[in-house]
C-alpha cells in the first residue's frame, strides 16, 4: 500500500526544487497534495501534471491572511489536514539588497528573510494545528537547513532564521504532545542539495561543473545531494512509519554536519 494513502498534504514553496520533488513523491505515495507557492504559473503547471490528486493554491507564507484563506480551502475541500511540509524559504541574496554579514547587515533585508523563513513557518504551524486536530495521525515537517545548526558568515539572516525553525519545531512538538493532539513535528536540515537556489552561485557551462565539483569536494560522501533525497526524508516523517518520532532534526547533508570533511592522515 502507498505510504501516504488517504492523507491530505499541504506543501509550501512547491513550485520548484525540494518542494516540487516532495509534491511529486507524495502524490506517487497516495496523498492528496495541495501545492502552494507565489509562483502561480509554475505551481499550476505542476498540479495539472500530477493529476487529480494535486491542486494549487497561491500562498505567500509571510501573509497571515493567505494562511487563513488556504486553511479555509483545505477545511472545505478535505475536512482536515494530515501533513504540512513547511518548505518555502529564501536566502535573501536575490530577494533583497543586503548586505547579509553580521557587521554590515541591512535590517530590511534581515526582516525580509525572517518574514518568509521564520514567520512563515510559525504561521504554518499555527494554522496546521487547527486543521490537524481531527486527524488520526498528523505530521508537521519543517524544512530548516544545515545553516540552522552552524553559522554562515555571509548569510546572518538566513542562518538565524533557519535556527529559529529548528527550535520552533521542538516547541511545537512538545506543545502538541502536552495538549494530547495527534500531531508530531520534526525538522529536516538539508545541506549541499543541488536546487535552483544554487543556480546564480554555480553559473553555467564548464564553470558550473567546476563549481559543483568544488562544493562536492567538501562533502564527506563526495557529491551534492538531489531534491529527491530530501523528499524521501520528508516522506518518512510524514508517514505513520515515524509515529513515535517527534521533535527531532534529521540531517540530509552527505555527512557535512558529522564533523570535518577532511580524512585523517594515515602516516
Amino acid at each position: 500500500m502507498p505510504r501516504l494513502e488517504g492523507k491530505t498534504v499541504l506543501i509550501t514553496g512547491a513550485a520548484r526544487g525540494i518542494g516540487q520533488a516532495t509534491a511529486e513523491l507524495f502524490v506517487e505515495e497516495g496523498a492528496s497534495v495541495v501545492i502552494s507557492d507565489i509562483n502561480d504559473e509554475s505551481g499550476k503547471e505542476i498540479a495539472s501534471r500530477l493529476g487529480d490528486h494535486a491542486s494549487y493554491q497561491h500562498l505567500d507564507v509571510s501573509s497571515e491572511s493567505d494562511w487563513e484563506r488556504v486553511g479555509e480551502y483545505i477545511s472545505k475541500q478535505f475536512g482536515r489536514l494530515d501533513v504540512l511540509v513547511n518548505n518555502a524559504g529564501i536566502t535573501g541574496f536575490f530577494e533583497s539588497e543586503g548586505p547579509h554579514d553580521p557587521e554590515n547587515l541591512d535590517l530590511d533585508s534581515w526582516h525580509m528573510v525572517h518574514q518568509t523563513n521564520s514567520d512563515g513557518v510559525a504561521l504554518g504551524c499555527k494554522y496546521a494545528i487547527r486543521l490537524m486536530k481531527t486527524s488520526k495521525s498528523a505530521s508537521i515537517v519543517n524544512i530548516s537547513s544545515r545553516s540552522g545548526i552552524v553559522g554562515i558568515p555571509g548569510a546572518a539572516g538566513y542562518a538565524a532564521s533557519k535556527a529559529a525553525v529548528r527550535n520552533h519545531t521542538k516547541t511545537v512538538a512538545l506543545y502538541c504532545a502536552q495538549q494530547k493532539y495527534p500531531i508530531r513535528c520534526n525538522s529536516i536540515h538539508p545541506g549541499a542539495i543541488l536546487t535552483p537556489m544554487w543556480d546564480a552561485m554555480l553559473g553555467e557551462g564548464e564553470s558550473r561543473i567546476k563549481a559543483i565539483e568544488a562544493v562536492a569536494a567538501d562533502v564527506p560522501l563526495g557529491v551534492m545531494g538531489e531534491s529527491r533525497d530530501v523528499a524521501y526524508a520528508a516522506l518518512y516523517l510524514a508517514s505513520d512509519e515515524s509515529k513515535y518520532v517527534t521533535g527531532i532534526e534529521l540531517n540530509v547533508d552527505g555527512g557535512i554536519l558529522a564533523g570535518s570533511a577532511a580524512a585523517p592522515s594515515q602516516r
